[in-house]
Formats: structure tokens, C-alpha cells, sequence
């Protein structure tokens, strides 16, 4: 089922490479937090849930560590709390667009965690040899406006280096 969730935020995005985990590269993915005050979008993404429950489940719920759909309060992470996080990937890259709808790139620089964006999303039911999972698709993304950057934001420049003259790098040899 394909969802549209709006006005998300961007958590670890791997929208342009594919992540790496262990060494490896994996898949591309995004985490989308969606605000606890849009209650239809939350309700929406529960029903299809809860469908896929029922249909493919007999209705039995799976652990929490089993759905791609989380209560960011839950999550110990910056910008989660009040949140509800689903997390999705794909194994192809992902179309990632911007306002006007034209392809972004990674060199562009405009989507980064803590950004908002659209995204479309496509909800499915794992039932194989590693387990049974509610996953999500990764299929788009479009940035929507700029966020407050997760993370500490730290940055260096060149000024916070001193100059190294010859004498100093002699004692490096």
C-alpha cells in the first residue's frame, strides 16, 4: 500500500549512496518523523497496518522491533520525541526532487537530516525464511523547506588550525 506522509522530518538519510553497515553497503533509506499532531496521517498508516495484520497475520500483532512504524519517544535520538518514526528503504535509488519538482543531487546539498520533506512510501508484509516484518519501500522524496540540522551541529574551518612551518615538520620525519 502506498502511503504519501507531508511535512516530514528527515532522519538518516541515504538518499543519493547507499548506507553502509558493518563495512557494507547496504541500502538507500530515510527516516520520516511524523508529528503526533497529524493524527489522520498516523491513523492512516496504523489502518494499513493493521490490514496487513489481518490479512497476512491472522490479525496477531507483531513486536515492536518487528514494525517499521515507531513512537519516536521510544527512540533516544535528537528531534524523536513527539514524533512517531517509520523508517524505509529501497534497493534502487530513490527519486529525490525539490519544490519545483525538478531532480536533486547530492551536490546540491538541500536535503540532509533535519530538512523537511515529502515522501511516498510503500508499505509491505515480510513473511520469510529471516521472520515476519512490516517494512516500508522507499520510492521518493521532495524537499519541502529547510529544518534545524540533527546532530550538534560542529563544524571546523581553517582558522582553527595553526600554520606548520618547515621547522615543525622536520619533527614529523
Amino acid at each position: 500500500m502506498k502511503i504519501k506522509i507531508q511535512n516530514a522530518r528527515l532522519s538518516f538519510p541515504s538518499l543519493f549512496r547507499r548506507a553502509v553497515f558493518g563495512g557494507e553497503e547496504t541500502k538507500f533509506e530515510g527516516t520520516f518523523l511524523i508529528s503526533k499532531d497529524d493524527t489522520a496521517k498516523i491513523d492512516e498508516i496504523n489502518a494499513a497496518i493493521e490490514g496487513m495484520l489481518k490479512e497476512r497475520n491472522k490479525g496477531k500483532p507483531l513486536p515492536a522491533d518487528k514494525m517499521c512504524f515507531k513512537d519516536g519517544d521510544n527512540i533516544d535520538y535528537d528531534g524523536y520525541a513527539g514524533q512517531m518514526s517509520i523508517k524505509a528503504s529501497s534497493t534502487k535509488r530513490p527519486m529525490v526532487i525539490g519544490t519545483d519538482r525538478a531532480p536533486l543531487t547530492e551536490e546540491d546539498g538541500k536535503v540532509y537530516a533535519g530538512c523537511y520533506v515529502n515522501a511516498i512510501l510503500e508499505l509491505w508484509f515480510q513473511d520469510n525464511q529471516f521472520g515476519k516484518r512490516i517494512n516500508a519501500n522507499l520510492l521518493g522524496v521532495q524537499f519541502v523547506k529547510d529544518g534545524q540540522p540533527f546532530g550538534d551541529g560542529v563544524t571546523t574551518s581553517v582558522d582553527d588550525f595553526d600554520d606548520i612551518d618547515d621547522a615543525e615538520m622536520a619533527d614529523f620525519v
